[in-house]
C-alpha cells in the first residue's frame, strides 16, 4: 500500500491549508478536538482491537490498555493545552530606568511551527501511531498532522484515520488537520517538501538516523525528533541481591518477556555480583508458564533480525544461557518466541560490546556479572553511550538517609543521568507513566535530540517556536501576551521599575 505522488500533492496541500486555522484556534477548542478524539476511540474500541490484533500479534489484553492509554493522553493534552503553561508567556515592561538603559516593552510566547510529519511506530499500534502521542502533541501545539502509516499495522491506521477524520469534520475544522500516508517513499518524499516543518518518530536506529540526516540536508533543515534504540541497563546493588534475589529474578524475566521484548524500554542488560540463588531462581522463572508461553513478534522483518541477532550472541565464546528460549516460524513468516536470558563476565562483554551492548528487539537479555566490590558508576560511561532509561535496585539501607553519604552509589547515579533521560530505583523500566513529568528521551542514539520527550505534556513543546514581540501595540499581540490576559495562562512579568540582580551571591 503506497500513496501516489498526486495523493500526496494535494495532502501537503490542505495541510498548509489548515496550518493558520489550527494556529488560530482557541485553546478550549483545541482542548475540545483532542477530548472529542479520546471518547471517539474509546467508543470503537472493541472494533480497533479486533484489526490490531489481526495485524500485530498483541494480545487483546495488551492492545486494550493501549487504546485506554491513548484515549488518556489525548485528555491530558487537553487540559494541558487549557493550562496554558506550554506558551511560556513572559513580559517585560517598558523601563526608561533598567539597569544597562532603557528597556522596550518585550513580550515572548510560542507559536505553532506549521504541519508536522509524524511517522508510526510498528510496537504501539495505538499509543505511538495515528493518533498516539506525537499526533496528540503536534495537535494540542495547534499544528497540522501528517501521519506516515507503519506498514505493519495499515487496515488499523486507515480505521483509525477515519475516526479522527470524521471527528475533526463534525467540528467543522479542516480536512487537512490529520491525514494519514502510505509507502516508505511517500514519507521521504513529504519530509523533504518545504510545506512540512518538522518531524517525529519512533522506531529503529538505522532508520531514524537516515531520516533525520534528511532532515538535517533540506536547503532549510527542520527539526526531527526520532526516538530511536536504547538498551536500558540495569544495576543490582548486592544487598539488592542478597535481601530479594529471587524476586528480582521473576520480576527481570517479566519486564523482558513482556510484549516479546518488543518494547523500547526493555532492560538489555543487567549489572550485578550473581549468587546461585538469584541464577536459580531466573532458571525455575523461565522453566514457568511465564518463560514458555510463546509470543508473536510483530512482523516477518522483525522475526528476521531479531533470529539473527539471537544466534550471533549465542556464536560469541563465554555466553552462557539462563533461559534458554524456543522460536519457529509460521507460514506468514512471524517469529512464534519465548524468552532467552544469558549471562557473561565482564571481560567477555569487554572483547564483545559490539554484539553484547546493543539493543535486540525482542524477549532477550545479558546478565554481566561484575564482580562484588567493582564500582560501578564507570561501566555506565564505558557501555552505555545513551540510553531511554537507567535502573537501580537497592537495598534497604542503601535507600535510607544515610545512603548519601555512599558516593559509590551517588556516583552511578549521577553517571545514569548523564547518561539516560529516565533514572529510576527498585522497579523496571517497561511500563512508561503517561503524566506531565514523564521524561522519556535521552542521548543518542536513544533520541536525535536529546532535550525532548516524547511522552508527558512536555512533548507538545517540540512543535513549538519562540517568538518575541518588541513595543508591539495590544492589537497586533498573541492573546496570551494581553495585559488582561484573556486565556488566563500563566504571564511571567518584570514590571517597569523592579530591581533585577545577577549573580549576586545571597548569604
Amino acid at each position: 500500500m503506497h500513496t501516489s505522488p498526486e495523493a500526496l500533492e494535494q495532502i501537503l496541500s490542505r495541510a498548509a491549508s489548515a496550518a493558520p486555522v489550527l494556529a488560530a484556534l482557541p485553546p478550549r477548542s483545541r482542548a475540545a478536538l483532542l477530548t472529542a478524539l479520546g471518547d471517539a476511540l474509546d467508543a470503537e474500541r472493541d472494533r480497533l482491537i479486533t484489526i490490531a490484533e489481526s495485524e500485530t500479534g498483541l494480545t487483546p489484553a495488551r492492545l486494550g490498555g493501549e487504546v485506554t492509554r491513548t484515549a488518556v493522553q489525548l485528555r491530558l493534552f487537553a487540559d494541558a493545552v487549557v493550562s496554558g503553561a506550554h506558551l511560556d508567556a513572559r513580559i517585560d515592561e517598558a523601563d526608561p530606568e533598567f539597569v544597562l538603559g532603557a528597556r522596550p516593552d518585550l513580550r515572548r510566547t510560542h507559536i505553532p511551527v506549521g504541519p508536522v510529519l509524524n511517522f508510526s511506530a510498528s510496537n504501539f499500534p495505538f499509543a505511538f501511531s495515528v493518533l498516539g502521542g506525537d499526533s496528540a502533541a503536534i495537535l494540542a501545539a495547534g499544528c497540522p498532522v501528517i501521519v506516515k502509516a507503519h506498514s505493519g499495522h495499515p487496515e488499523l491506521s486507515e480505521a483509525t484515520a477515519a475516526l479522527a477524520q470524521r471527528v475533526i469534520a463534525d467540528r467543522g475544522l479542516p480536512a487537512g488537520t490529520l491525514q494519514l500516508i502510505h509507502g516508505q517513499q511517500t514519507g521521504v518524499a513529504a519530509l523533504r517538501d518545504p510545506r512540512v516543518r518538522a518531524g517525529s518518530f519512533t522506531g529503529s536506529t538505522h532508520g531514524g538516523r537516515i531520516l533525520a540526516d534528511i532532515a538535517a540536508a533540506r536547503p532549510a533543515p527542520i527539526p526531527f525528533y526520532g526516538e530511536l534504540g536504547s538498551v536500558n541497563p540495569v544495576f543490582v546493588t548486592s544487598e539488592a541481591l542478597a535481601s530479594r534475589g529471587p524476586a528480582l529474578a521473576s520480576e527481570y524475566l517479566a519486564s523482558v518477556a513482556g510484549s516479546a521484548g518488543q518494547l523500547c524500554t526493555k532492560p538489555g542488560l543487567l549489572f550485578a555480583a550473581v549468587d546461585d540463588a538469584f541464577l536459580e531462581a531466573l532458571a525455575a522463572a523461565g522453566a514457568s508458564e511465564l518463560g514458555t508461553s510463546e509470543h508473536r513478534l510483530l512482523g516477518p522483518r522483525i522475526t528476521d533480525t531479531y533470529l539473527e541477532d539471537v544466534d550471533r550472541v549465542l556464536a560469541v565464546d563465554g555466553v552462557q544461557p539462563v533461559v534458554i528460549g524456543t522460536s519457529r516460524v509460521d507460514e506468514a513468516g512471524n517469529g512464534w518466541v519465548t524468552p532467552t536470558i544469558v549471562r557473561v563476565t565482564l571481560e567477555t562483554l569487554r572483547a564483545n560490546s559490539e554484539v553484547l551492548a546493543e539493543e535486540h528487539f525482542g524477549p532477550f537479555s545479558v546478565i554481566v556479572e561484575v564482580p562484588d566490590g567493582t564500582p560501578l558508576a564507570p561501566l555506565v560511561g564505558e557501555f552505555i553511550t545513551g540510553s531511554l532509561t537507567g535502573t537501580v535496585h537497592l537495598g534497604e539501607h542503601e535507600r535510607s538517609a544515610a545512603a548519601g553519604a555512599d558516593a559509590a552509589l551517588s556516583d552511578l547515579v549521577t553517571a545514569l543521568s548523564r547518561h539516560a533521560g529516565r533514572v529510576l530505583f527498585d522497579g523496571w523500566p517497561t511500563g512508561v507513566a503517561v503524566t506531565p513529568a514523564q521524561q522519556h528521551g535521552g542521548p543518542w542514539p536513544a533520541t536525535t535530540n536529546d532535550a525532548s520527550t516524547s511522552v508527558g505534556t512536555a512533548a507538545l513543546g517540540r512543535f513549538l517556536r519562540p517568538v518575541a514581540f518588541q513595543n508591539a501595540p495590544s492589537a497586533f499581540l498573541p492573546a496570551a501576551l494581553l495585559d488582561e490576559n484573556p486565556l488566563g495562562v500563566p504571564q511571567e512579568r518584570s514590571a517597569a521599575g523592579e530591581s533585577i540582580s545577577w549573580g549576586r551571591a545571597v548569604g
